[in-house]
């Protein structure tokens, strides 16, 4: 056989391959809208489970997942999306305001506008000590609990209800080292994490929700 004839054979295989990349891109992009699951690696998993795909299956990046999840809450939730993104973000703006010692910018799903149900509000904050946002948090009384970083980079993540009110909206206060702040950090799949200060988020806020996109820091 042929170098020739062996090539032509391989479309079909990458056919399949992409197939299920599709697949799992859209059961995990629903998993995501509709469990309110925000762990991307978690909802591949999942969704190439109930798929009865086989372990090592080839997964989709996060960006194929992310384009799906904005489709399918475009397509089915379109007005209780952009319900919750403007509520979360004007319960993240409020949280911003009273922290604004400590450079707060918004970044996450709440930012970006896929934020699912149940989701979480996450705010950077840079500090010289978490300590100092802990004080602060306290004087304020406002409770919080440590939680677990997710980058090595920081140095705590204070978990606090977004408000007295909403008891069900949690508040991740990521607290970097004052010299992160000029660094851009990325997510774990590589993309540069957008962030907004508090002027940006008010901007998002009193602009129309449909086709707003990040304001970078």
């Amino acid at each position: 056989m042929t170098r020739r004839h062996e090539h032509l054979q391989h479309p079909p295989h990458h056919k399949t391959l992409d197939s299920q990349r599709s697949r799992i891109a859209s059961a995990a992009a629903r998993l995501m809208a509709e469990d309110g699951i925000a762990d991307f690696a978690f909802a591949k998993r999942k969704a190439a489970r109930s798929l009865g795909l086989p372990d090592g299956t080839r997964m989709p990046d996060n960006a194929e997942i992310e384009a799906e999840l904005r489709t399918y809450q475009r397509l089915f939730q379109d007005d209780e999306q952009n319900a919750r993104i403007a509520h979360l973000r004007q319960k993240a703006a409020d949280l911003m305001a009273i922290l604004q010692r400590f450079n707060p910018y918004l970044t996450g799903s709440v930012l970006d506008g896929t934020a699912g149900r149940y989701a979480e509000i996450d705010i950077q904050l840079f500090a010289d000590s978490a300590k100092d946002v802990e004080i602060f948090l306290l004087n304020k009384h406002i409770d919080y609990a440590h939680s677990v970083p997710r980058t090595d980079r920081a140095e705590a993540v204070l978990s606090v209800q977004a408000d007295a009110a909403d008891t069900g909206i949690v508040a991740n206060l990521v607290v970097y080292p004052p010299q992160i702040e000029r660094i851009a950090l990325k997510t774990r799949d590589g993309r540069i994490r957008e962030r907004a200060r508090l002027d940006a988020v008010l901007e998002l806020l009193a602009a129309p929700r449909r086709g707003d996109s990040p304001c970078p820091g």
